[in-house]
């Protein structure tokens, strides 16, 4: 599959949807508030001659259809988001790569990815439905983790991909390479693999740098190390990344965009390239990522 250009030629396209396209919902599960919502948005809609499903994995809003199918997933020309950055990443998982672009909606107190409010909810869809909106590209994070040269496993991710010790009661040692270059041996909770979009998340919280959404990076930060001069690193996204647990007996959970996929031992290397897929959300045309900054983490406030 052609690799994605973003990192070179960094591109935003108006969004148009053509008159009785799919579109589809997904919505914060066990959320009253959410399926509320959900129904209200399906049937304005449905209003202006648009198809409306509900992605897999969620009980079905009233009226709509279920998504069951590949040809159902692959028809959709958008996906709307109702819930928070946790409900917006399901949404990606449930795309698989798919180019669909993503409307997201915050309904909680902070969202990086569903940066529009629920209270603005219909004049938004609006202003998309009527072409006013732009569709704004970010990279992704693609692994592979290996098992004596063999592929295990292979993911993709928006946030982050995590390994991290769980409920072990050891710190993990763990020899990180780029382009097969041994960059260091760290002993720590975890590391995490962040795409600038992922900056803002688990890799903040960790002690790592916020990085601007088109910057052409990966961002690796220790968890917890055990050594001060363990300081989080950024690397070109052109550049591949493994790594490896040291010590016959370690054991670490992976995890990808804040879901355990597999436990890796020392047989195991995992390799971290940029995804062949980019993703795609719906943004205002003036959007601007530091207002956005200053809003959600009060980014410069000295009060």
């Amino acid at each position: 599959m052609k690799k994605s250009s973003l990192s070179k030629d960094y591109k935003q396209s108006k969004l148009i949807l053509k008159d009785n396209g799919s579109i589809g919902l997904v919505y914060r599960l066990e959320t009253a508030q959410a399926v509320s919502l959900a129904k209200k948005v399906a049937e304005f809609l449905k209003e202006r001659g648009f198809d409306v499903f509900t992605c897999p994995d969620q009980k079905v809003v009233a009226g709509t259809k279920a998504a069951k199918t590949k040809k159902h997933m692959d028809d959709l020309k958008l996906v709307i988001v109702l819930g928070g950055d946790g409900t917006y990443l399901r949404a990606v998982r449930l795309l698989e790569g798919r180019s669909v672009p993503i409307l997201g909606f915050n309904m909680g107190s902070l969202g990086f990815l569903t940066a529009h409010n629920a209270d603005s909810c219909f004049e938004i869809i609006e202003k998309t439905l009527d072409g006013k909106m732009v569709q704004r590209p970010r990279s992704m994070i693609f692994a592979k983790v290996l098992r004596k040269g063999k592929v295990r496993e292979e993911h993709h991710a928006l946030n982050d991909m995590v390994i991290e010790r769980g409920s072990m009661s050891q710190l993990i040692n763990t020899a990180i390479y780029s382009e097969k270059f041994l960059v260091s041996q760290v002993k720590a909770d975890g590391f995490i693999v962040a795409s600038p979009s992922g900056s803002t998340a688990y890799n903040l919280a960790a002690g790592g740098p916020i990085c601007h959404p088109e910057s052409p990076v990966f961002i690796v930060t220790p968890v917890a190390p055990h050594s001060l001069t363990s300081r989080p690193l950024i690397f070109p996204d052109e550049k591949e990344l493994s790594f490896k647990l040291e010590g016959k007996t370690q054991k670490a959970h992976f995890i990808v965009d804040g879901q355990k996929v597999t436990e890796i031992t020392a047989e195991d290397e995992v390799v971290i390239s940029r995804s062949c897929y980019d993703h795609w959300m719906v943004r205002e045309p003036n959007h601007n990522y530091f207002h956005l900054l200053r809003e959600k983490l009060k980014f410069g406030d000295r009060n």
